[in-house]
């Protein structure tokens, strides 16, 4: 058991610009209650780029594309899946992740209600390598010009979700704020989000986005992790409806 703690700890190391996000619709960094319409297929092109070198030393490149599909045809109870490739560097080594989200939309239960979403993400196909299986539950509410607030908990793989230090740190508060900046224009969005933790998972993050098309925006975002061993992350991430 030591040793495969030992061993998840070297793989956040390497991992932690990009641990998240067999991607679910997301904020920034942690999942949103948004969830693709019914048919809708979304691709995403998430990057995420160290911002500084840990030891002298240049930490490889997370690229994440994803790509994730509405499948029940209802406006009250809404259910989408994915699946994710992602590169580590040129790794390439277990690189498949499965995502699911079901939620309510605001609303939807009575005028007033907020949206509801549980799901999970990176479930991985290599036991004790990358079967992180986040699994969270959140709630989120609109609220006028103010903007909309979200808050909910997530729990995961108590094996792989470890403190430097190797000890299990596997669940965590998320919350987040975002709103649509339509005071500058409809195309602007903006959204800061959190994830607790001292894993490679907990990090505060913030970012905008600009809608060039309905179906085409791209998000610019910063990436500070909790714990201050791993080093910040830009990311820049293509999100595409079609």
């Amino acid at each position: 058991m030591k040793i495969l703690k030992t061993l998840a700890v070297n793989i956040a190391l390497l991992l932690m610009a990009g641990i998240v996000y067999a991607t679910p619709s997301t904020q920034i960094w942690i999942p949103s209650t948004d969830i693709q319409a019914f048919k809708k297929v979304h691709l995403g092109i998430d990057t995420y780029i160290k911002t500084k070198s840990q030891n002298g030393t240049t930490e490889p490149t997370v690229t994440n594309i994803g790509l994730t599909v509405g499948v029940l045809p209802f406006d009250k109870i809404q259910l989408e899946a994915g699946i994710d490739y992602r590169d580590t560097g040129g790794d390439h080594t277990y690189p498949l992740l499965i995502n699911a989200k079901l939620g309510i939309p605001e609303d939807a239960l009575f005028q007033g209600a907020p949206a509801i979403a549980i799901g999970g993400y990176d479930f991985g196909t290599k036991s004790d390598v990358t079967d992180y299986n986040l699994v969270y539950g959140l709630v989120a509410k609109t609220f006028g010009k103010f903007g909309r607030l979200s808050a909910g908990y997530y729990t995961g793989n108590e094996d792989l979700l470890l403190d430097v230090d190797g000890n299990e740190d596997n669940d965590g508060v998320l919350l987040s704020w975002d709103r649509t900046m339509s005071e500058i224009s409809d195309k602007l969005w903006a959204a800061v989000d959190y994830q607790g933790g001292e894993s490679g998972y907990g990090a505060l993050s913030f970012g905008v986005a600009w809608k060039f098309a309905q179906n085409v925006s791209v998000i610019l975002g910063y990436d500070i992790y909790n714990e201050s061993t791993y080093k910040p992350t830009a990311t820049v991430q293509l999100d595409i409806d079609f």
